[in-house]
């Protein structure tokens, strides 16, 4: 059953359930079962061993899993700095501020897309600094959790595929130095090439599109309309009923003595001290200053570690100075801080560790390997290769939940097959390849990068998954459409501009509907 359509059952069986459900661990249960059972054609003891496997994988992977061990402990850190900074005071006393200076909800919705631009060096990290940043902003603002975390998420992996001093921007890189080997027929640098390929990238283009148009006005669509409708009218920002992960099962003394920089001190610690130990691993590990050498070598679930452990004490600290003053402080409420801070963050820790085992049992059965067969097999014309790439890239990054994967299986393809059929098609397939893969780690409910978006904006992550598809999925749609283009005309500039076309025509429409519809309403 090993690489063939049997493969794509499990990641299958996960996805349908969660929406079919809305139980996420249920869902990413019944599909990593599935899949130990499929890897062992059905054999109960060998079926197991792949169950254990697929859990020992993400913390012992012939070696002590570092990586998936250090991410998991800064999620539990950044609960505990959440409790921290509520229990100071300092989420109202920034949330106040904000009020004073930030005063409409445009402006609040367009301070976390800034943000998330800004924040750029890692997806995991932009995902959950954002959130602990303008959170507080767009509470005071009733912006619902689902936006925020749609603004997270598409500025994630959206910005990072594009960016070269960014830790995907360095695997990219090495990827393609890999692809381009000593092909006669490339003329330019992998740096160059992914520099290049920027513009091509459809679907980020309009992601981000998307994403201002939504800052900018009030529009919203399906799920997401009845969210931001409900936190507007009754300020319930999401459904308390939910699991909603960062959230504090119990309510600290409120108190006066809350100051800004007792949100702002660990937070910005957490920015500087990861930013700067992702400098300094990726120094160490390749010998050189040169910033693409340092986010190629760095560590980044170190990087990240680090900077959760120093925010913690600095939040710990600032609370403790309050003891003077602050008659509601004690030592036991930082007990109960602490433990409330990592229940808070014990269901997404849960989704990520039952996300990481599917993704291991989808490796074990060549999902990837199965799908990219599929365009290998078929005869297709050379010159729509770039958006045949995009469907099956987005196919597999929303069955697999992982972008990575999904570049480390097609890019080669695509290389190979276009460096010897149509080179000049190469960097258009290649970017294609990027774009579907971030839709589908941007789409897929199954995708780290999803879970961990709905963690950083403290939004059920059904409600994200659900509020967020329609989005994603149009912007999908109109990136084929210029893909298309680009395939009929050979020209990128011409597909570039049917996107943009397609986006202002469809934005047009959006805005004199909200205008018709605020003019009922006024009537």
């Amino acid at each position: 059953m090993i690489g063939t359509w049997v493969s794509i059952l499990p990641p299958l069986i996960a996805i349908i359930m969660v929406f079919a459900t809305k139980r996420v661990l249920l869902s990413l249960g019944a599909g990593i079962v599935s899949g130990a059972l499929l890897a062992a054609s059905f054999g109960p003891v060998e079926s197991l061993k792949n169950l254990l496997e697929s859990v020992k994988a993400t913390f012992w992977d012939g070696g002590l899993n570092t990586g998936n061990i250090y991410i998991i402990l800064f999620i539990l850190l950044l609960g505990v700095i959440t409790a921290f900074v509520s229990l100071s005071g300092g989420s109202r006393a920034f949330a106040e501020w904000a009020v004073r200076h930030i005063k409409t909800k445009r402006g609040a919705k367009l301070l976390t897309v800034f943000l998330g631009i800004a924040i750029f060096v890692d997806d995991y990290f932009n995902a959950l600094a954002v959130g602990q940043i303008a959170r507080p902003i767009t509470d005071q603002h009733r912006v619902s959790r689902a936006k925020l975390a749609y603004f997270i998420d598409s500025t994630s992996a959206p910005i990072c595929v594009i960016s070269p001093i960014s830790s995907w921007g360095a695997f990219l890189i090495g990827q393609l130095a890999l692809i381009f080997g000593g092909a006669a027929a490339i003329s330019y640098s992998p740096l160059s090439a992914f520099i290049m390929m920027a513009p091509m990238n459809f679907y980020v283009i309009a992601t981000l599109a998307m994403v201002f148009f939504l800052a900018w006005t009030n529009f919203d669509l399906f799920e997401m309309k009845r969210h931001e409708q409900l936190a507007t009218e009754t300020g319930q920002l999401f459904d308390p009923a939910k699991t909603i992960p960062g959230q504090l099962k119990e309510d600290f003394p409120v108190h006066a003595h809350g100051r800004v920089r007792d949100l702002v001190a660990p937070i910005v610690t957490l920015v500087a001290v990861t930013f700067a130990v992702m400098i300094w691993t990726g120094y160490l590990a390749g010998g050189s200053m040169s910033l693409l050498s340092i986010f190629e070598n760095t560590d980044v679930s170190l990087a990240l570690l680090s900077g959760g452990i120093i925010a913690t004490l600095i939040a710990v600290v600032l609370y403790m100075q309050q003891m003077k003053n602050n008659e509601t402080a004690s030592y036991s409420l930082i007990g109960s801080a602490f433990i409330n801070g990592l229940k808070a963050m014990m269901p997404p820790v849960l989704i990520l560790i039952f996300a990481w085992s599917l993704s291991f049992l989808i490796g074990k059965l060549e999902t990837g390997l199965y799908l990219s067969e599929l365009v290998l097999k078929s005869n297709i014309s050379v010159s729509f290769l770039p958006v045949i790439m995009f469907i099956l890239a987005c196919i597999m990054a929303f069955s697999t939940g992982s972008s990575w994967g999904s570049f480390g299986i097609l890019m080669p393809i695509a290389g190979t097959i276009m460096i010897d059929a149509a080179p000049e098609m190469l960097l258009p397939a290649l970017a294609a390849v990027l774009a579907g893969a971030v839709f589908g780690d941007h789409a897929s409910p199954i995708s780290d990068t999803t879970i961990l978006s709905s963690t950083g904006a403290g939004c059920n992550h059904i409600d994200h998954v659900a509020t967020q598809f329609p989005y994603a999925l149009i912007c999908a749609l109109v990136a084929t459409m210029g893909y298309i283009i680009l395939g009929i005309t050979g020209s990128i500039w011409i597909g570039l501009v049917g996107v943009i076309v397609i986006l202002v025509v469809l934005f047009s429409v959006w805005t004199m509907k909200a205008k018709k519809e605020a003019t009922q309403l006024s009537l």
